[in-house]
């Protein structure tokens, strides 16, 4: 009964068809399937919707960064005088402030960026 099988299978691989639905080539790799990438396209009425969220987002992390920066500045002129670690702590928030308004500026450039 293997040997109806193997028989069987070698007649039968010109004519095999991968998973994928392409055919073999000679080599005995699948060739390789054009995967459809179409553009992305805003679902009917929610373009208006998804600009102003965006929007919203981008007011939020400009009164977050500016909000961020007072704090470490405050922190670091309370902590001049026997605080030190306050003034320490709000030096070292700067950074991260930084850090999140550059990342948040980028985030539309960087998702393009991945998505093409």
């Amino acid at each position: 009964m293997l040997a109806t099988l193997l028989a069987f299978a070698a007649d039968n691989t010109q004519g095999a068809v991968d998973v994928l639905g392409a055919a073999p080539s000679p080599s005995g790799a699948p060739k390789p399937v054009d995967v459809p990438n179409p553009a992305p396209v805003a679902p009917e009425g929610l373009q208006a919707f998804g600009d102003m969220f965006l929007g919203w987002m981008k007011w939020v992390l400009m009164i977050g960064g500016v909000a961020g920066l007072f704090a470490s500045g405050i922190m670091m002129t309370v902590g001049r005088r026997n605080r030190s670690s306050l003034a320490a702590d709000g030096a070292a928030g700067i950074p991260w402030v930084l850090g999140g308004l550059t990342l948040g500026a980028m985030g539309a450039l960087v998702v393009g960026a991945v998505l093409q």
